[in-house]
């Protein structure tokens, strides 16, 4: 299989956790930016995702759509790195508990509390994040934990693409207000989101949204 990673991406998405990621295994890769609407929807990408969204990568003739498992995939790649703990431990065990929370219960709870979708109290057994106080309480939880007991990070002691998944969700939900603000989430993100590759991956993303903008601007008569 070729070495060789294809993003698909736009620097206004979810896109953004893929790219740090990347820039964590010290991957090669290239970008490919995508519209919403246009390029996103054209034939040539939904053959890949049906799905028409970003983030998807392209490794050799494998396609790994969802975040989540986009950021699981490229840290098994690397197993020097240590961004996943070994297949079969407790620490892995952990590690998907935390990835699937993130991907399910946190992801549902926050987009139904941004639409005003929350489900009422009286269905909450019917939400798989049951809800939205339930999903804040178990993530302060092990926000909490993890800073005064885990070294700052989710599992086994050490930096690992769960804490970057929630680590970036805590990041942008505090940020425009789908997630609110708690002392253990700001404790636990904070530390997270100064990393190196995620300053880097931030900076490649802004650059190339500044370019999208241009290109995407009316020409001066």
């Amino acid at each position: 299989m070729s070495t060789s990673i294809v993003l698909f991406t736009n620097p206004w998405s979810r896109g953004r956790m893929a790219r740090w990621m990347l820039e964590e295994t010290g991957l090669p890769y290239h970008v490919r930016l995508l519209d919403y609407g246009t390029s996103m929807k054209d034939p040539s990408y939904t053959q890949l995702n049906p799905m028409g969204k970003v983030p998807s990568i392209l490794h050799g003739d494998t396609v790994v759509t969802e975040v989540a498992a986009i950021c699981t995939y490229l840290a098994d790649l690397v197993p020097e790195k240590e961004l996943v703990p070994p297949e079969g431990t407790p620490e892995r065990g952990s590690f998907y508990r935390w990835m699937f929370f993130g991907a399910g219960p946190l992801e549902a709870a926050v987009t139904a509390k941004s639409l005003g979708l929350l489900a009422p109290i009286e269905r909450r057994t019917s939400a798989g994040y049951g809800t939205y106080d339930d999903v804040m309480n178990t993530l302060e939880g092990a926000a909490k934990h993890a800073v005064t007991q885990g070294g700052g990070y989710l599992v086994g002691g050490r930096f690992t693409a769960a804490d970057l998944y929630l680590g970036a969700q805590l990041n942008w939900g505090m940020q425009f207000n789908t997630i609110e603000r708690r002392a253990a989430f700001e404790d636990y993100c904070g530390p997270i989101v100064h990393r190196q590759a995620c300053l880097l991956s931030n900076a490649l993303d802004d650059a190339d949204g500044v370019r999208m903008k241009a290109a995407a601007a009316p020409e001066e008569e």
